[in-house]
């Protein structure tokens, strides 16, 4: 028998059932989409417009939005039942960032 997308997923993730993977898929679309909701609110706070050049847009996207984006995340995972995937979800995340920056071995 072929294994669709979601049975990919779920063996990804290494989830139990087709329906926790359908809502760890809501708990993304749910946090893209209030993210992208707030930025209009959240940026104009910190002083960004559509006035203010493009890098610094973009460096305000990172420095705030993004942290905004992973608070979602475990906010929308909690509220749904999937708070441990989504912290571990988190950890190994930042974990992959933290070793972009660290010491490159030769």
């Amino acid at each position: 028998m072929k294994t669709n997308w979601l049975q990919k997923l779920q063996a990804r993730w290494g989830v139990e059932s087709l329906g926790q993977v359908l809502i760890i898929l809501l708990v993304f679309a749910l946090t893209g989409s209030s993210v992208m909701y707030l930025k209009r609110f959240v940026l104009p706070l910190i002083g960004i417009t559509e006035e203010t050049s493009l890098w610094v847009r973009i460096l305000a996207s990172i420095f705030v939005i993004l942290p905004l984006y992973q608070v979602l995340l475990l906010c929308f995972g909690f509220i749904l039942g999937q708070f441990n995937f989504f912290w571990a979800f988190e950890k190994k995340t930042f974990g992959r960032i933290i070793a972009m920056f660290g010491k490159k071995e030769k």
